[in-house]
């Protein structure tokens, strides 16, 4: 999992590549209870890219994207937005399998 360090990274991986942006907090329950999860989601999907995004580090991001509510999966390819996967429900591994399962190779 790629953890940008500054508004310029993340600017970089979102133009170019194909990424999953996962938007999260520290704070956010649902959150941490996929955080486990993670490591078998990315090794189904090994040949996209996840990149974790600290909605209170980027908020600015988290605007300009329209990214009100975490856990948020986004998938972009050369700064493009090719789905998203927002619910008010807590997500499970498999609706996060599910919902990928388009964007892999």
């Amino acid at each position: 999992m790629i953890k940008p360090q500054s508004l310029e990274e993340l600017a970089t991986l979102i133009e170019t590549g194909k990424h999953v942006l996962f938007f999260t907090a520290d704070w956010c329950g649902d959150c941490v209870y996929i955080k486990p999860h993670l490591p078998v989601i990315m090794e189904e999907f090994s040949d996209l890219s996840f990149v974790e995004v600290d909605r209170d580090a980027f908020l600015i991001v988290c605007e300009k994207m329209n990214v009100f509510g975490i856990p948020s999966f986004i998938v972009v390819e050369d700064g493009r937005e090719l789905g998203r996967f927002v619910s008010k429900k807590r997500k499970t591994k498999d609706e996060i399998i599910e919902f990928l399962r388009p964007y892999s190779n």
